[in-house]
């Protein structure tokens, strides 16, 4: 069975290897374009693509995937799977006719719920107790093709989008070998999406990542631990960028009457307690502007904060 992969970032390469260290026939990789990064303008190569060399599979980059030479590119190699997982970019239905087994989209939610570019991110966010791998039949719709295989895990109660990535990451690669010979064989019961249970999980910008205080403490929490690696969550202390890496919930903290959230309620040696829309929030770990992540403890030796001062840009 010939195989067409394609993706693009860390989560599509746990797929990329369990397929070629399964023996299967991946006939070609699908990637988008290197990009160029950091402020000598380097151009990086994309983590599949990376894999894929490793591999010795042959590697395509097209700018755009609706392109006519890129799927007549595809075509002419007369692929019996397309395996899809974060590639990037929607496939049109004129490139996902052409497999004779279709594509199928390694997704990282229990569809329908949290269809779109971020579902790791935004299960963390939400406060959800459980995620998995969707193993979707792709229609040309955004993540709505017909459900195939799904298995879930939990979701712990210090769990990050970095952690949940790449745990999913992992379970898609094992989910993929393991499913292929039923989907090789035509073994499979195609579950359409209910699509008044379907939720949206947005692309992350970068001002997400600022907290805004009169949220409840313990949304304001979830939303930290949810946008970790990028974009972070950060505030502003005295006019500088303040990064939070790590924060709990404090539910003894007394909050005076008319308080305003981000008010600084107390600091001792090894937190800074602020005050939230509902709730206090301790900070365990920071990084101030320039300098590097640091405990707490460490960042107050260097840096004078007091009960009363604001956090945030009012």
């Amino acid at each position: 069975m010939k195989i067409i992969f394609m993706g693009t970032p860390d989560f599509a390469v746990a797929a990329l290897d369990a397929l070629c260290r399964d023996g299967r026939e991946v006939i070609l990789a699908v990637t988008q374009p290197d990009r160029q990064k950091g402020r000598g303008r380097k151009v990086i190569q994309t983590p599949v693509k990376v894999c894929a060399e490793k591999w010795g599979v042959p590697v395509f980059q097209p700018a755009r995937i609706r392109e006519a030479g890129a799927i007549e590119q595809i075509r002419s190699l007369e692929p019996d799977l397309i395996v899809v997982a974060a590639f990037g970019q929607i496939l049109p239905q004129e490139l996902l006719d052409i497999p004779r087994l279709g594509c199928i989209n390694i997704h990282a939610s229990l569809l329908p719920r949290l269809r779109g570019a971020a579902p790791i991110q935004w299960s963390v966010i939400n406060g959800d107790t459980e995620s998995g791998i969707t193993l979707m039949q792709m229609d040309a719709g955004l993540d709505t093709g017909d459900i195939l295989f799904q298995e879930s895990v939990p979701i712990g109660p210090q769990e990050t989008g970095e952690s949940l990535y790449d745990r999913l990451a992992q379970l898609g690669g094992e989910m993929i070998v393991k499913y292929l010979p039923a989907i090789e064989a035509g073994d499979i019961h195609p579950v359409p999406q209910q699509d008044s249970l379907s939720t949206y999980a947005p692309m992350l910008k970068k001002e997400m990542g600022e907290i805004d205080w009169t949220m409840p403490a313990g949304q304001i929490e979830q939303r930290m631990r949810g946008m970790l690696p990028w974009p972070g969550a950060y505030t502003t202390l005295g006019g500088h960028i303040l990064k939070i890496w790590r924060a709990r919930v404090q539910t003894y903290a007394q909050v005076p009457a008319g308080t305003s959230p981000g008010t600084v309620l107390y600091t001792d040696k090894k937190t800074i307690c602020v005050a939230a829309g509902q709730e206090a929030l301790e900070l365990l770990e920071v990084q101030a502007e320039g300098k590097k992540r640091m405990e707490t403890d460490a960042f107050l030796r260097g840096t004078k904060v007091s009960a009363g001062d604001v956090l945030g840009r009012g």
